[in-house]
């Protein structure tokens, strides 16, 4: 009988894990659930909150799914959808503002604007590359530079 190791996803080795864009939008998520709990209590901006945290949990998910295809192609427009919903965050955060108040609607937009700045210099890059193949010693290049990607 084998021995089996526990695997978890909060321990594992995924390079995803380290893409600080990905770690930003994860670290967002709890702080969106609890404001959108407090947005959902105030009937006109009830529907607000439902929006706001799709398109929050929407920018780690798109990220993820990026960062899982294998060309440039379709990675750079998963993360343009990641892009479009970290702004429409933005856009609903600013609508929160009644509720949440100016300091932590500045502080989720600061931290919205961060990621939204690193997807608009991810995207070009991504653009850029061709598909993924493995080099006789095993390692990932892209055929038109031919260079590694750890």
């Amino acid at each position: 009988m084998a021995h089996q190791i526990p695997v978890s996803a909060d321990d594992s080795q995924d390079p995803l894990n380290r893409m600080r864009v990905f770690q930003l939008a994860g670290e967002l998520i709890p702080d969106c659930f609890g404001d959108a709990r407090l947005i959902r209590a105030e009937p006109i901006t009830e529907e607000i909150a439902r929006q706001l945290y799709a398109a929050v949990c929407s920018i780690e998910a798109n990220i993820a799914e990026a960062y899982s295809r294998s060309s440039g192609k379709d990675r750079a427009m998963r993360f343009e959808y990641a892009l479009g919903s970290v702004r429409e965050s933005m856009s609903w955060y600013k609508s929160a503002t009644p509720i949440l108040g100016n300091a932590t609607v500045k502080d989720r937009r600061d931290r919205l604007e961060e990621m939204r700045r690193m997807l608009l210099a991810i995207i070009p890059r991504e653009r850029g590359r061709t598909m993924k193949q493995w080099d006789d010693c095993g390692l990932r290049t892209n055929s038109h530079l031919g260079s590694a990607i750890k």
